[in-house]
């Protein structure tokens, strides 16, 4: 079966630079270290277990002052290795004009997917009405965006959780967009915890919202989103890993150990992706 991972982050030592304050942090709160890889151990995981990526970019420029893993880092992974399908690239939406204009270049130029953004980590909320113009121009580009919402590792166990503020991924934010931008594609990052139930109704309510399950074990996914992947939500779910949080041996077994039919499993791990991103 095809496998595409809507939501992989690379974890090379670029990626370590951009999440350097945070990075022993998140060692603690995954409860496991967290080592830089090199780009062929990367792709050993990749080929490894048949996963076809798409490569996430992240800039976290404007709090915490890091390296950002960039719209052409990724791109260039992308076209250096057959094994990774795709790249989102992302933009810091607090650029204004220059954010629009970055995104334009992503697209004509690196032919990125679309744009990933982590509101969080960011230390914003994508329904603030100053970031209208560039979901507009992203809209009328005609790509997607992913969107976390939910708890994040990022900042966890930290003082203040390092001045991180959970509100800013509520998924009623994405419904504000959703509905502001109707021809704009919108992924919803992860499981969305505390607020399943919130982004379980974006996702019915808005034609233009989909949802990946990146991020979590799948036995700590609420069952209530897991019968959803069966039901009323089978054409709108996505695989995604958060790689390297976790590995693709745990959660592709975790996934097929759900008893779920061939056609959820084709349309899980693939022909959502395949319908909605043209992947």
């Amino acid at each position: 079966m095809r496998i595409v991972d809507v939501h992989c982050h690379p974890g090379t030592e670029r990626w370590h630079e951009t999440m350097r304050p945070y990075m022993q942090a998140l060692s603690e709160y995954w409860a496991h270290q967290w080592p830089a890889k090199t780009e062929e151990e990367m792709v050993a995981d990749f080929t490894r277990n048949k996963v076809e990526p798409v490569i996430v970019a992240l800039d976290f420029e404007h709090q915490i002052n890091t390296v950002p893993t960039d719209n052409e880092y990724v791109a260039a992974l992308r076209d250096k290795y057959d094994c990774i399908l795709q790249a989102w690239g992302t933009v810091d939406p607090y650029r204004g004009r220059t954010a629009i204009e970055q995104a334009e270049y992503a697209v004509k130029k690196l032919t990125v997917l679309g744009f990933h953004f982590h509101p969080i980590g960011g230390g914003y909320s994508v329904d603030d009405r100053a970031f209208y113009p560039l979901w507009d121009a992203i809209q009328d580009m005609g790509v997607p965006i992913c969107v976390d919402i939910g708890m994040t590792g990022v900042g966890g166990r930290m003082p203040g959780g390092n001045g991180l503020k959970l509100r800013h991924a509520h998924p009623m934010a994405v419904d504000e967009i959703a509905a502001d931008f109707p021809r704009l594609k919108i992924v919803m990052a992860h499981p969305g915890y505390p607020w399943t139930d919130e982004a379980t109704a974006v996702c019915l309510h808005k034609a233009n919202v989909f949802w990946e399950m990146s991020g979590w074990g799948v036995k700590f996914i609420p069952d209530s989103i897991k019968r959803d992947i069966r039901g009323r939500l089978q054409d709108k779910m996505m695989f995604g890993s958060d790689y390297p949080s976790l590995t693709y041996e745990r959660l592709v077994k975790e996934w097929m150990e759900m008893g779920y039919s061939d056609e959820i499993l084709e349309k899980f791990f693939h022909g959502n992706a395949e319908a909605h991103l043209g992947l």
